[in-house]
């Protein structure tokens, strides 16, 4: 499989290529630059931390969390490398989905600590859909580029 540097280095080019498509569609009216900044926001934060590989304890993605990369070890625990962790769809909302909901036990520890009320949200949808899009899409160029590079093995290997 590609190295975890080679996987950054396409998710970074391909970034470039995103950004410039916000930007045309922010000439056409079609998103504004708080989606566009949502978007650049969410993919580098999927890019560097939550990629598939976080079921590996060795793992650039892994490494990256520094201090706080025990909180992905039941994640690890509950996914073996290269099932679930892999598949185009579930993949990514499992990591999405235990991201919040460790923000979400953050947020209900700190309410009870502080003792004050939880604050109200208001999430504008346009910001949400740009915000998830941006999470999904490096992960799955990283399972792509994986696939890709299974099928170029077995390919040459009948040569």
């Amino acid at each position: 499989m590609p190295s975890g540097r080679t996987h950054l280095r396409i998710e970074i080019v391909l970034l470039g290529l995103w950004i410039g498509v916000g930007v045309l569609c922010a000439w056409q009216g079609w998103v504004g630059t708080d989606g566009i900044a949502a978007f650049v926001a969410a993919y580098a934060f999927s890019m560097l931390l939550l990629s598939p590989d976080l079921d590996l304890a060795m793992s650039d993605s892994y490494r990256r969390w520094g201090p706080l990369r025990w909180l992905w070890v039941p994640y690890a625990a509950a996914f073996r490398h290269r099932r679930v962790s892999h598949h185009p769809l579930f993949g990514p909302i499992t990591r999405i989905a235990y991201v919040g909901l460790l923000a979400l036990v953050g947020l209900l520890v700190y309410l009870g600590v502080s003792r004050r009320a939880a604050p109200e949200l208001s999430l504008r949808p346009d910001l949400v859909i740009t915000t998830l899009i941006g999470l999904y899409l490096p992960n799955l160029l990283h399972i792509a580029v994986d696939g890709l590079q299974s099928i170029w093995v077995r390919f040459r290997s009948r040569l």
